[in-house]
């Protein structure tokens, strides 16, 4: 039998499901709740100095729809509220209640040496399992110099990072900003001044648009919006790149992150590198009960793959992701139409033709490939209404 526990730095992992630094776990009681329910562990929002004040707009959410179906979520919230002793209790607490469960402490400050280090002194004497430095919150935080203006910044990150591992006496995660240009970039940075993992990703900066009936900003305060922290499906394309991307420059432990919303999700960020995956933004959609199906799905398929752990699915895909310079240029696909699922509805062929390559012909009772004409590039495959297309070798590529 297959089972979910997995060890990262020696802290042991009842499953790989944590929930990520955000509203979820902004309040002891809500951690607890989310423990009840059968979570691996959490990470508390963001714990700050007690004078770093913290002023909330309303609203601060606003999503992307597609179909009736919620694709994209965007929120402006800040960092937690809650006082460092109200944590530091809280976190004994839950720990003397759950002693098997995970418990990180995100944490952030100016950029001064004694504030991030006031934190950890105080923070060193409560249970937690780690802690999380948080170098990548996209709003709110960057106005006053921190938050992505520090993981922008690879000096200040590994100043700050330095400062931080040379009192901590838990592991460090670093939380890297996707908002950069190369998120490797910053990571050596980090590892280089001694952090023992990565956090990846935070919310992608963005805007969700504006009302063409007012002409005013979708998430509008009084009149006025800005821009800030997008998450839920729209960015799992982003956290997946940057999680391979540092798994591929680093072989410290990554917490992977951004858009998962079901098993399958976290599989592939396992599969790209990630020790264990946080999640935030489905459980504001559908509350903590998403655990029941997490870990049940990832279980199955475990047992199916005749696999022991997650451990034995990390870093899979890894090796099969390389330079576009070195992809075999000889390997050749076709579409391969079937006629019988085929409503002749001519999409195909349109799309083709209005798309740089003219291959596809609508005859009377069948849609014709012109091989010659053909690139390969799967486009029809993926607008055909009916499902008709699939990409398939016709004939064996040629090789030099």
């Amino acid at each position: 039998m297959s089972t979910l526990k997995t060890s990262v730095l020696g802290i042991e992992f009842e499953n790989p499901f944590l929930l990520a630094s955000a509203p979820p776990t902004a309040s002891i009681e809500s951690i607890d709740k989310a423990f009840q329910m059968g979570w691996g562990g959490a990470v508390i929002k963001t714990i700050t100095p007690d004078d770093l004040e913290m002023f909330e707009v309303s609203p601060r959410y606003e999503t992307l729809k597609s179909k009736g179906k919620i694709i994209g979520f965007q929120n402006i919230e800040l960092l937690s509220h809650k006082s460092v002793k109200y944590w530091c209790d809280g976190i004994h607490y839950l720990k003397k209640k759950y002693p098997e469960k995970v418990i990180i402490a995100s944490i952030m400050a100016p950029v001064k040496r004694d504030e991030w280090q006031n934190l950890i002194h105080i923070l060193n004497d409560t249970p937690i399992d780690a802690y999380e430095l948080n170098f990548s919150c996209p709003h709110g935080m960057p106005e006053r110099n921190i938050g992505m203006a520090i993981g922008t910044s690879a000096e200040i990150s590994i100043l700050i990072t330095s400062w931080v591992k040379s009192i901590a006496n838990k592991p460090v995660f670093v939380k890297l900003t996707p908002n950069v240009t190369d998120i490797t970039w910053i990571a050596k940075a980090v590892e280089k001044a001694g952090c023992d993992g990565f956090a990846a990703i935070n919310t992608v900066q963005g805007f969700m648009g504006v009302n063409l009936d007012t002409l005013e900003p979708n998430l509008c305060i009084d009149g006025y919006s800005t821009y800030g922290g997008c998450s839920g499906e729209i960015v799992k394309p982003i956290g997946f790149k940057c999680v391979a991307q540092i798994r591929q420059c680093s072989d410290l432990p990554i917490l992977g992150m951004g858009g998962i919303s079901n098993w399958q999700d976290a599989a592939q960020y396992i599969t790209l590198g990630a020790d264990v995956v946080q999640i935030c933004t489905e459980v504001m959609l559908n509350g903590y009960g998403v655990i029941n199906g997490l870990k049940t799905g990832l279980l199955n398929y475990l047992n199916e793959k005749r696999m022991n752990s997650i451990s034995e699915l990390k870093n899979i895909a890894i090796p099969k992701i390389t330079s576009h310079g070195k992809l075999n240029r000889n390997y050749h696909l076709y579409p391969d139409i079937n006629d019988e699922k085929c409503g002749k509805c001519g999409k195909c062929v349109k799309i083709c033709s209005e798309s740089e390559y003219n291959a596809l012909i609508k005859k009377e009772k069948c849609i014709e490939l012109n091989k010659n004409a053909c690139e390969g590039c799967s486009l029809c495959s993926h607008v055909c209404p009916q499902g008709a297309i699939t990409m398939k070798i016709i004939f064996e590529p040629t090789s030099d």
